[in-house]
C-alpha cells in the first residue's frame, strides 16, 4: 500500500487555515532527504514537486516513485506526502499515473482554452478514478523552468473559471509570478487579477508557482486571497549550490583523497533543510500534519 496521498485535502485544510502548503522541487535523493526529514521535524505536509526533467535526470518516474516510497519507509515519515508531477504535459500526466505519483499538473497553459479544457477533462477523469489529485494551469508562469517557458502572463479570469468546473483540485494561475530570479524592475504579483480569478472560481485552492524571491509581505496578502500552495525550486538549487562551492573553497579534502561524495553533499541539503524552515515561517505551514 502506498505511503503517498494526494494533495487535495492538505490543501483544503490549508484555505481553511489560512496558510500554505509548500511544493518543494526533488533533484536527488540528497535533496528529497532533506526535505522529508525537515517536513518530519516540523510536522508539516509536504508536496514533493518533479520537473519532466528531473524525472529523466532521476531515471525515470518510477524510479523517483520507489525512491520516495522507500525512503518515507526508512525514515519512519509519519507526515502527509504527496508527490506530484509540476508542469507536466499530457504524455508525463499518464506516465506519472501509472508511476505510482499520487499527484499530477497538466500544465495546457500554452494550448488554445478549448485544448486546454479537453485535455485536462480527460486527465482529471483519470486521475480521480486512481484516486490522485491534479492540478491545471491558467495564464502561463513567467520565466523557464526545465525549458518551460512563459511570459508572466495574467490569467483570465473567465477562463480560469471553465477549467475549475472541470473538476480539478487546485488551479495554478498566472498573476504575474515567474520562475527563478526576479527582476529588479518586477512590478510584483497581480492582487486585481487574484480576486477576480478568486470570485469566479470559489473555494478551489489556488497555486502560486515561482515562491522564490516574492515578499513575504506579498505571499501573506497572496494567502489572505486563497492561495493555497506556493512552489519553491530556485531557492534551493541556490541554497544547495553556494553552501557546496563553499564546502569545496574550503579545501575539505586536506587529507588529499578526493571528496567524501556524502560529505561534499552534506552542507547543500543542510541549506535546503533551513530553506524549508523559512518557508515554514513565511507559509505558515508548520504543524500542518496535525491541522
Amino acid at each position: 500500500m502506498s505511503r503517498l496521498v494526494p494533495a487535495t485535502q492538505m490543501l483544503k485544510k490549508a484555505l481553511e487555515g489560512k496558510y500554505a502548503i509548500a511544493q518543494f522541487n526533488i533533484n536527488n535523493l540528497e535533496w528529497t532527504k532533506a526535505i522529508l526529514t525537515e517536513c518530519q521535524a516540523l510536522n508539516a505536509a509536504v508536496i514533493l514537486g518533479v520537473s519532466e526533467g528531473a524525472g529523466k535526470y532521476m531515471c525515470g518516474f518510477n524510479t523517483v516513485a520507489a525512491m520516495v516510497e522507500n525512503m518515507m519507509e526508512t525514515l519512519n515519515i509519519t507526515v502527509p506526502v504527496a508527490l506530484h508531477l509540476d508542469h507536466g504535459s499530457y504524455e508525463g500526466c499518464l506516465k506519472c499515473i501509472e508511476a505510482g505519483f499520487s499527484s499530477i499538473m497538466f500544465d495546457g497553459s500554452h494550448l488554445p482554452i478549448d485544448e486546454n479544457i479537453e485535455k485536462t477533462k480527460e486527465l482529471v477523469k483519470l486521475a480521480h478514478e486512481k484516486g490522485l489529485s491534479i492540478e491545471a494551469e491558467v495564464g502561463a508562469i513567467g520565466g523557464e523552468e526545465d525549458g518551460v517557458v512563459g511570459m508572466g502572463e495574467c490569467a483570465d479570469p473567465e477562463e480560469c473559471r471553465k477549467i475549475a468546473e472541470l473538476g480539478v483540485d487546485f488551479l495554478a494561475a498566472g498573476i504575474g509570478n515567474i520562475h527563478g530570479v526576479y527582476p529588479e524592475n518586477w512590478p510584483g504579483l497581480s492582487f486585481e487579477t487574484l480576486a477576480k480569478v478568486k470570485e469566479q472560481i470559489g473555494d478551489l485552492p489556488l497555486v502560486l508557482h515561482g515562491g522564490t524571491g516574492i515578499p513575504a509581505d506579498q505571499i501573506k496578502k497572496a494567502i489572505s486571497l486563497g492561495v493555497s500552495k506556493i512552489n519553491v525550486n530556485t531557492e534551493c538549487q541556490l541554497a544547495f549550490a553556494k553552501a557546496t562551492r563553499e564546502y569545496i573553497e574550503a579545501g575539505k579534502d586536506k587529507e588529499g583523497k578526493g571528496f567524501d561524495p556524502r560529505k561534499l553533499l552534506k552542507p547543500g541539503t543542510d541549506a535546503i533543510m533551513e530553506t524549508v524552515k523559512e518557508k515554514a515561517e513565511v507559509f505558515g505551514f508548520t504543524g500542518s500534519a496535525a491541522k
